[in-house]
């Protein structure tokens, strides 16, 4: 955190005063693509913008930033594209790849981390880009850049939220519920006992097949509960292993434990619930925030 106050300070201290396209707009009576090659204004300037600009200067009115100013622009703008490509990436790759089951037991570390430091990035980044294209808060409702930027902050705010929730609430109590039950004893399970029988941390590694749940922690086939780097216990494998290479008679090789008994809905099952709303209303936020990128853009 301090290393972050350091940079804000650093990144403010270096500021020129806002020059905002939607202003020299208004001066010039012409829309951004009169002075831009890009629609939505910024970049490489057209004929009639080079003229405007020396038409400004002239009139002794600044209307370029130095060459530093220029650089540490491009460097904020870049560091700011490539944490939302990272952090969205994260993101989308968790829910339609993985699956948010995958963390139902507890959010991992590192994903944690990812989270954290993006959203802090894309803060501080974002901010400043934000302080060298406005230069009123009126502007942020009298332009149509400026109503794009709210709807696109106030979607990343929701973001924000929802993950400090996931990581903050959600996750110790999905942690608590798990270690709430680090006892386990072979038998009879339901599909939240079973879910405990990972083959980590000391538990058996044990899966459900066609009804039966199978310990195969002595399996060397099954070190640290996962099967060929495809297959994880603590779950029913009766579709995966029907699609296996070898027979059934591998798996009626280990020893039966129990059977796969009915889940039984508890209070221990809100975490969870909590837990893929929050994932889902984040990837749903993701899609909007492009959306509002690409409207700005393109639309």
């Amino acid at each position: 955190m301090r290393y972050l106050l350091i940079i804000i300070i650093l990144l403010l201290s270096c500021v020129d005063p806002a020059l905002a396209t939607d202003e020299f707009a208004e001066q010039s009576g012409h829309d951004c693509r009169y002075c831009h090659l890009d629609p939505a204004g910024g970049g490489e300037l057209t004929a009639q913008g080079e003229a405007f600009v020396v038409e400004q200067t002239a009139a002794g009115i600044s209307v370029a930033s130095s060459g530093f100013a220029r650089l540490l622009r491009l460097l904020v703008g870049y560091l700011h594209l490539f944490t939302a490509v990272f952090w969205f990436g994260t993101i989308f790759y968790v829910h339609l790849v993985l699956k948010p089951a995958y963390a139902s037991k507890g959010l991992p570390r590192g994903e944690v981390r990812v989270g954290l430091v993006s959203m802090a990035v894309m803060t501080t980044t974002g901010l400043y880009l934000t302080w060298l294209r406005i230069d009123s808060w009126q502007s942020l409702f009298d332009t149509r850049f400026g109503m794009l930027l709210l709807v696109k902050l106030g979607l990343f705010a929701i973001m924000v939220v929802m993950a400090m929730l996931a990581v903050f609430v959600v996750g110790p109590r999905l942690r608590r519920r798990v270690v709430s039950s680090t006892k386990v004893e072979l038998g009879d399970m339901t599909s939240e006992q079973l879910a405990l029988c990972d083959g980590l941390e000391g538990r058996p590694a044990c899966f459900a097949f066609k009804g039966k749940i199978y310990d195969a922690s002595q399996s060397p086939m099954w070190k640290k509960g996962q099967h060929m780097q495809r297959h994880s216990a603590s779950g029913d494998l009766t579709a995966a292993l029907g699609q296996a290479p070898h027979g059934e008679d591998r798996v009626m090789r280990l020893p039966e434990v129990g059977s796969l008994l009915a889940s039984i809905s508890d209070a221990g099952e809100q975490p969870k619930k909590q837990f893929f709303f929050l994932a889902y209303l984040n990837l749903i936020l993701a899609f909007a925030i492009l959306f509002v990128v690409a409207l700005w853009r393109w639309g």
